[in-house]
């Protein structure tokens, strides 16, 4: 008989904004959930109102860390100071290997009166957080979908029923977005010692508790769970979108200050020193 994990812990998403006011969710990063080790940050972007976001984030720099941009609805256009430029389109990833750093803009554009998505960090171990900066724009056509049973599961990054996503990441990662419709049951098998979470960022879905019951949690939320085996939810209601994300911990010091995220807070001062003087992105 199969082990299956229990609901750990729920986190509520904290509004908060970003950039040049953007507002959003963020769902990690918090002063509650500081960290899911190696993810540093998840912020959930979900508007209609275009005033809320469409100042976008002007040119800001980066060090230390990947950046994961996934649009759901609307588009995001971006440039960055070593030439690269380009626009995300609904469905499109971006997977940016900040490194030893880079400066860039993403300002956001509604599409039908919709913009949404997530941008999620992963942090990288010391050996590779100087190394040079990296784009991948992924489009939505070349990230793998697996439907079954009313669950149709966008495979970004790793591996997830024998197929691979495109996503190249210097971290062992595996990130997942999966839509399930009413009653649909989803089950996954994390790595062992692995950390994972879900966020549940539409509708609502039933994970079975500590308690040996059923819980329901709505969007938007954080699902942590405990336990060993396999993970199973269940869409409720209208159907649920879930953001899963698993990746091997990396059990390092973290320093961060805003943008860049290192080791030392040494690190974190000769960050913002080449910040200022111009070299972070040469």
């Amino acid at each position: 008989m199969a082990n299956f994990q229990t609901i750990s812990r729920v986190y509520a998403g904290m509004p908060t904004s970003d950039g040049a006011g953007v507002q959003l969710t963020r769902m990690v990063g918090t002063p509650e959930l500081d960290m899911i080790d190696p993810f540093l940050m998840l912020d959930r972007m979900d508007n209609d109102d275009p005033d809320t976001y469409m100042a976008g984030f002007p040119n800001h720099p980066h060090r230390g860390f990947e950046t994961v941009t996934i649009m759901q609805e609307g588009q995001m256009r971006h440039e960055d100071s070593v030439g690269n430029s380009g626009l995300l389109t609904p469905g499109d990833v971006q997977w940016m290997t900040a490194g030893r750093g880079i400066i860039h803009s993403e300002i956001p554009e509604m599409l039908e009166g919709r913009m949404s998505g997530f941008q999620l960090w992963v942090n990288l171990p010391a050996k590779y957080k100087m190394v040079p900066p990296k784009y991948q724009d992924i489009p939505a056509t070349n990230i793998p979908e697996i439907v079954s049973q009313g669950c149709r599961v966008r495979v970004i990054r790793g591996t997830y029923e024998n197929t691979t996503g495109p996503a190249e990441s210097l971290m062992p990662v595996r990130v997942l977005d999966t839509t399930l419709q009413p009653e649909a049951n989803w089950l996954i098998e994390p790595v062992k010692d692995n950390t994972f979470f879900f966020c549940i960022y539409d509708g609502s879905i039933n994970a079975l508790n500590s308690n040996g019951t059923m819980q329901e949690i709505s969007a938007p939320s954080i699902i942590t769970f405990s336990g060993e085996g396999q993970v199973e939810i269940c869409a409720k209601g209208t159907g649920a979108g879930a953001l899963y994300c698993e990746g091997t911990p990396l059990n390092e010091p973290v320093a961060r200050y805003g943008p860049f995220v290192m080791n030392t807070q040494a690190e974190i001062k000769q960050a913002v020193d080449d910040y200022n003087s111009g070299v972070l992105a040469t």
